[in-house]
């Protein structure tokens, strides 16, 4: 046998992979692993002027290939599939950040907590907050929090139906429906929580406590507190009059 097709036999050899190898590879793909080692596709020109035997050989690697490619589409074909993305009006909004230290006698120790609006913009809206020892950590827990309890909030052509007034502790929020085309006349946590509900139109005023989280709370209770007409009307046992078409 020639040096040249010695040296083409070699280089077929260390492109098939060993019977090891690919014993491991099937095994992986019949017990859905997660991933399985690729193999490299023989090059048609080495084969052209090999002997007999290297013939051969290129059946063998070609017929391993096929075995590969198929353990491949079926590790695939099981993968787990790729988390579903949120909704496109989906509203998250980090309110407020507070750092706190803590003295120990090697140094200070800190912690972050966080405070997460989130809402669908259709309305309903949710607050959360978290703690950690990193800051993307405790709006990470804020967020999934403030997704878990989530209330309903009725809205009336792009504004609340009434006047109304939140309280939760020492905040006091006034929120009043406004006209088309007004927007969101509000600061901070009011903000927030109201352009998550997917309220457009609105005139608020924050009349108590500045603290972020009071403020929020405040402003979800009096969310809370809206009624429609239909929903009136129909506690009092009456019937909205039907509207007639033009």
């Amino acid at each position: 046998m020639s040096d040249e097709t010695k040296n083409e036999n070699t280089a077929e050899e260390e492109v098939k992979p060993t019977e090891a190898a690919e014993k491991e590879i099937v095994e992986k793909a019949e017990a859905v692993a997660e991933a399985a080692p690729t193999a490299e596709e023989v090059d048609p020109a080495e084969s052209k002027d090999s002997s007999s035997e290297g013939g051969e050989k290129e059946g063998e690697d070609k017929a391993r290939f096929d075995k590969l490619k198929k353990a491949e589409e079926i590790l695939r074909s099981n993968a787990p599939a790729a988390p579903r993305e949120e909704a496109e009006n989906a509203f998250e909004k980090v309110v407020h950040i507070n750092r706190c230290a803590k003295v120990v006698k090697g140094g200070r120790r800190f912690s972050f907590s966080a405070l997460v609006v989130s809402g669908d913009r259709e309305g309903r809206v949710g607050f959360g907050f978290g703690k950690a020892q990193e800051v993307a950590e405790c709006i990470k827990k804020a967020s999934e929090a403030s997704k878990k309890d989530m209330v309903a909030v009725n809205i009336t052509e792009n504004t609340i139906p009434h006047q109304v007034v939140g309280e939760h502790g020492g905040g006091r929020v006034l929120l009043r429906p406004a006209s088309p085309g007004t927007g969101l006349i509000a600061g901070g946590g009011v903000r927030a929580v109201v352009e998550a509900a997917g309220i457009k139109d609105v005139l608020a005023k924050s009349l108590g406590s500045n603290n972020q989280a009071n403020v929020v709370k405040a402003t979800l209770n009096a969310l809370e507190q809206l009624r429609t007409k239909e929903q009136i009307y129909a506690l009092r046992g009456k019937r909205t009059a039907e509207k007639k078409a033009l």
